[in-house]
């Protein structure tokens, strides 16, 4: 627990209160409004406390703020994760644990995607989650879209559908295996509460013995760049780097599958970029 700084959460909440706009929580603004931002008593309001609370907390004065207190505040004043640790700070807490894992993939990361029609990249969240990719990521990995949401996820086809796993080489399957449920069990470590992981984890140990004895292991090792072997239906093998930049503030990775100029691996790429999504099964992916 770190020390409590009035001075500087009454400052912070009086600025934060003055940036929210009465719609932005549903609120009518109203023609009597005469300073920009909400009330103190709004912010009560929305927060589940008393305005006498939250006035004395904006006026650096009144007991130290519980944790539920700093929590219920950050949501009625909308703040950012950043700002809100800020908060917890000021507060005399120490931040949790995030929720869980973003899902929104940020506006321009889907524009990027959409200008290489000659690489197939997606962006994955922290459990393997293919949030988006574009055209030449279908056509390399399968059509994401045929696919329903819970099953847009890399290890849940690698360990349930047998023609994914095809798709690695032996030596592959057995590190892409290995790797992802270490990458999958580091991320359970950052994000503790979150739901989808622990549903995640359940579905494939019932679904894969060889997932449950992977994960009975405890290994932890994060995600980094690697080589892969990958097989094709239409193009054959390619020999692919695949290259990730991660956005911190979301947890997510963007993945670039690049071959070497010259090399057959490369020609291919080029014959996927014409053959695209053609004859090729919603099960693929």
């Amino acid at each position: 627990m770190s020390e409590l700084d009035r001075v500087e959460l009454a400052a912070f909440l009086r600025r934060s209160r003055a940036r929210v706009r009465p719609a932005d929580v549903g609120l009518e603004s109203g023609p009597r409004r005469r300073t920009p931002g909400l009330r103190r008593q709004e912010v009560a309001q929305l927060a589940g406390m008393s305005v006498d609370y939250y006035i004395r907390l904006e006026q650096g004065r009144g007991p130290r703020p519980s944790r539920q207190i700093l929590a219920a505040i950050a949501r009625a004043l909308r703040l950012s994760d950043d700002e809100r640790d800020h908060l917890y700070h000021l507060g005399g807490e120490v931040p949790g644990p995030p929720a869980g894992p973003a899902r929104d993939v940020r506006p321009g990361v889907l524009h990027l995607l959409d200008r290489l029609d000659d690489t197939p990249a997606l962006v994955c969240d922290a459990t393997y989650e293919v949030l988006a990719w574009n055209a030449m990521a279908a056509a390399l990995l399968g059509d994401f879209s045929r696919l329903p949401p819970g099953e847009r996820n890399l290890i849940w086809r690698f360990f349930t559908d047998p023609e994914a796993r095809a798709r690695h080489d032996e030596e592959g399957a057995r590190r892409f295996a290995r790797e992802s449920v270490a990458d999958l069990r580091a991320a359970a470590a950052r994000y503790p509460h979150d739901a989808g992981i622990r549903r995640l984890v359940g579905r494939l140990r019932a679904a894969s013995p060889e997932f449950g004895e992977l994960w009975a292991e405890h290994d932890v090792q994060v995600r980094r760049s690697a080589s892969k072997r990958l097989r094709h239906p239409l193009v054959g093998w390619l020999d692919l780097d695949c290259e990730g930049l991660h956005d911190p503030h979301r947890d997510q990775w963007t993945i670039f599958y690049t071959a070497a100029p010259g090399t057959p691996s490369h020609e291919a790429l080029r014959l996927l970029r014409v053959v695209g999504t053609q004859d090729l099964s919603a099960r693929e992916a």
